[in-house]
């Protein structure tokens, strides 16, 4: 277990919605923050905002060279307690008319990154014999929906990623936790109606997080009623399984303003 008082916790995507939400609750708990994000200009003001304990630093979570500086940038400051690989991206629409670049892209984000993130942090955490690392999956890498096919792939794979490090580093003092959690309420799900789906505040998201230093458990699904959901992936016949996701997921490709998410889109874009 990891005592955020005092702690260096670093949040990826921080500048924005549950990233923020999570440096803004690391700082409550009295630990030091480091935002990483692409968009400096918005995670200088999000750590503005939380005071002397919170930093912004520039991050490309695509970029080898970029995330090996934020890290050295926060171990120069002292060992790095807490991790968070929390980026990401999602695109929508059918899988065969999106743009492929696209499509690989939101994998280098969401799961590329990730693979990234934890590779650089564990080694000195190992060698302390001590560190908490937090991977950012999803619902959607338990219960797959039609409109985001690679977003579910890319959460799908954080989750499995996670299961074979987490055997890895039995004994070791380092733990890994997996979040997955429902659709929260950010510029990432813009314009999308989710109909029956559950919903989340980021703060909710990012209260799971911080809590997962006290507990360490493998995996927290958020809210937690929702663990017990993905076997109706496998129990359900498929016809049954096909018309419910149409009909509560929210995310299929028919299911989405444009017009609403074209803003998130541009940003997203704009590396």
């Amino acid at each position: 277990m990891i005592s955020l008082n005092g702690a260096r916790v670093c949040v990826t995507g921080g500048a924005r919605g549950i990233g923020a939400a999570t440096a803004a609750c690391a700082v409550q708990r009295g630990a030091t923050a480091w935002i990483g994000d692409r968009d400096l200009a918005a995670a200088s003001e999000t750590a503005a905002a939380l005071g002397d304990r919170a930093h912004a630093v520039h991050l490309d979570v695509t970029d080898t060279a970029s995330f090996k500086d934020f890290v050295q940038t926060v171990a120069d400051d002292g060992p790095i307690d807490m991790f968070v690989n929390n980026a990401g991206i999602q695109h929508m629409g059918r899988f065969v008319d999106q743009d492929l670049d696209a499509l690989r892209r939101e994998l280098d984000i969401n799961l590329g990154a990730v693979v990234t993130g934890t590779h650089l942090v564990l080694p000195e955490m190992i060698r302390r014999g001590r560190g908490h690392v937090v991977n950012v999956s999803s619902m959607a890498g338990k219960v797959t929906t039609p409109g985001i096919a690679t977003y579910c792939a890319s959460k799908y794979g954080v989750v499995a990623l996670d299961r074979a490090i987490r055997a890895e580093l039995a004994g070791s003092g380092v733990t890994l936790t997996t979040i997955m959690p429902a659709a929260t309420r950010t510029d990432l799900t813009s314009g999308v109606r989710l109909r029956l789906q559950p919903t989340l505040k980021p703060e909710q998201v990012a209260t799971a997080i911080m809590d997962s230093a006290g507990h360490c458990r493998d995996e927290v699904t958020v809210p937690r009623y929702l663990a017990p959901i993905s076997l109706a992936e496998e129990i359900v016949p498929t016809p049954i399984l096909w018309w419910l996701k149409r009909f509560v997921g929210g995310a299929d490709y028919g299911a989405f303003d444009a017009d609403q998410r074209q803003s998130y889109l541009d940003r997203s874009r704009a590396s």
